[in-house]
């Protein structure tokens, strides 16, 4: 890949650590214990809190996953190391075009549906 183009993910790469960071801190509030006045609060109010609450805490694990990858990606670019933009499964160079719409990509498209049709 030319350093122009590791350049730009590079950059792609920043731009969506800091979107990662910004959600992980919106959903921390609401991934909270869910604390309800239980004589003022209905039961169905009572639980559409608390599916409120595990839909955060997932988005908020999702988030925190995804921020993995990113760091590791933005070290791998830090490090000239040759495993970036490389698919996990076959060991082909993912791309650019690919790594343009998601920087973080762990493998190809074939490889991808591969996955997806075992």
């Amino acid at each position: 890949m030319k350093q122009e183009e590791l350049n730009a993910i590079n950059d792609l790469l920043l731009n969506l650590k800091d979107q990662l960071l910004a959600t992980i801190n919106d959903v921390s509030g609401s991934a909270d214990t869910v604390e309800l006045d239980q004589a003022m609060v209905g039961r169905l109010s009572r639980m559409d809190a608390m599916q409120h609450q595990e839909m955060a805490k997932a988005q908020k694990r999702r988030a925190q996953a995804r921020l993995q990858r990113v760091e590791l990606c933005l070290q791998q670019i830090a490090e000239n190391d040759d495993q970036f933009g490389q698919c996990d499964d076959c060991l082909e160079p993912i791309p650019y075009p690919r790594l343009c719409e998601l920087p973080d990509s762990e493998c190809c498209v074939p490889c991808l549906e591969e996955r997806a049709s075992a």
